[in-house]
């Protein structure tokens, strides 16, 4: 017989029908007339019920039926006399595939904290917790793919080993084959990179964006969605030392384009979650955010407010709140402050514009005000920033001098202001952390909760 998903039996109800399901146990619980195990096969939330009749099943068979154990049960779906489901399996025949011995499996009670968890990454997919991030962070992928598709974006590989390290985005992790108890050194006591695989210093990469923007002066839009890799040592629940980056880039485009690219973007993947991820929502929402469906259906029927930087610190410097960082023209503006105006001011998710010059990238075009450019972070409730992205400096000789001015090696950057030179155009395009979006959509707390395997300092080992 044929194995039917758990998530099908929810969706089709067969009732009456013999069906044949396989999973692993989250329960066991009855008495000396009858058992209930509640079966899960990862493709639903939702526990199936299944019957065990001690006159067909005797206690031996049923020794190994423990939590954590997976098995094979054929049976009939009937209707449920019980409180707490329409419908459950009376078992007819059982098979165990794998035992879990219940003095040794980790997950055996419920109720772990989300830092135990964190400690048993191999295990933690099994629990109701996370198979419902997970199965999310899936849908959320599919609907990023189908977002740009359907739009005639074309989906770019752009390397994980890079030379670059795009706009001092951070430490990065050298990538060598160099022997390191016995490295090669030149005359001056350096190490000699010219024995090195490539030649030259590399490391992992920690954004596709320049490299995107070729693809964009080519193919028109293009957007990338891989792992981008960053060596700070921070332990903090936002951060990640392994993470995924949606990065789209699109020539003639300007900034008012790519906000509003942004918003439909961010908009689309929270509705397709929504519509596709219901029961896993919900369920997230019942145990950790009271407020999450409310957060996310703000989100989806608001237009977002679009207001420029000065403003933004006008309003924070007249809100009457004392903030833990003080807010001035030219400061980097920290989550406090971006949450104010969206949860606040606005009430209303805010994509803030025009940010000084000196506090954002060489790439982003310069205004003509001296003072600005045309940056643009895109401000959600709970989270602050999700996206970043900005009107690129299509400008040659405006490129070429903010390069000098930051001190920026032109051996590095002679293939990106080729761009500049030959053919130029207006072009836009933005950054989204992924695990942001898989976080702001679970309503979890802690970045590390979102990402299958997290990678952060001293943990490597799952």
């Amino acid at each position: 017989m044929k194995r039917i998903k758990i998530v099908d039996i929810f969706r089709e109800a067969p009732l009456g029908q013999t069906v044949s399901v396989m999973g692993w146990v989250r329960t066991r619980r009855g008495n000396k007339n009858v058992q209930f195990v509640a079966l899960n096969d990862g493709s639903t939330v939702r526990n199936l019920q299944i019957v065990f009749d001690l006159n067909e099943f005797n206690e031996e068979q049923l020794k190994a039926v423990t939590t954590g154990s997976a098995i094979h049960v054929d049976g009939v779906l009937v209707e449920s006399m019980g409180k707490g489901q329409s419908f459950e399996v009376q078992a007819k025949s059982l098979e165990v595939f794998g035992t879990a011995d219940p003095a040794e499996y980790p997950l055996q009670k419920k109720g772990h904290t989300l830092e135990f968890l964190r400690e048993k990454a191999h295990l933690r997919p099994r629990t109701a917790t996370f198979g419902a991030i997970l199965r999310i962070r899936s849908t959320l992928a599919f609907a990023i793919h189908k977002f740009f598709q359907e739009r005639g974006f074309f989906y770019l590989n752009t390397p994980l080993i890079t030379a670059s390290d795009c706009e001092g985005a951070g430490a990065m992790f050298q990538v060598t084959t160099l022997p390191l108890d016995k490295l090669p050194l030149t005359e001056d006591g350096a190490v000699d990179y010219s024995k090195d695989f490539f030649g030259k210093p590399t490391a992992l990469t920690v954004s596709g964006q320049l490299e995107g923007e070729l693809g964009a002066t080519a193919l028109g839009a293009i957007y990338t969605f891989g792992p981008t890799f960053r060596a700070e040592n921070s332990n903090t629940p936002r951060h990640l030392s392994e993470f995924w980056m949606i990065e789209p880039e699109v020539s003639f485009f300007d900034i008012t384009d790519n906000m509003q690219l942004a918003e439909d973007f961010v908009k689309f993947c929270i509705g397709y979650a929504l519509d596709n991820c219901r029961d896993d929502i919900e369920f997230l929402a019942e145990h950790f955010d009271k407020e999450l469906v409310e957060r996310l259906e703000f989100v989806l029927h608001n237009e977002f407010v679009r207001l420029s930087y000065t403003e933004g610190i006008e309003i924070l410097r007249n809100s009457g709140r004392k903030f833990e960082f003080p807010v001035e023209w030219g400061v980097d503006l920290q989550s406090e402050h971006e949450r104010y105006l969206v949860e606040e001011h606005f009430r209303k998710p805010v994509i803030l514009t025009d940010y000084p010059r000196d506090i954002k990238a060489f790439y982003m075009k310069q205004n003509d005000d001296g003072r600005t450019v045309r940056a643009m972070d895109v401000l959600f409730p709970k989270i602050g920033e999700i996206i970043g992205g900005s009107e690129r400096e299509a400008d040659y000789d405006k490129l070429m001098a903010r390069i000098e001015e930051m001190g920026i090696p032109m051996k590095d950057m002679w293939w990106y202001l080729d761009t500049r030179r030959f053919g130029t155009v207006p072009h836009s395009g933005f950054g989204l952390g992924f695990e942001r979006l898989v976080l702001f959509v679970t309503g979890m707390t802690n970045i590390r909760d979102v990402i299958p395997f997290p990678r952060t300092p001293n943990n490597a080992e799952f």
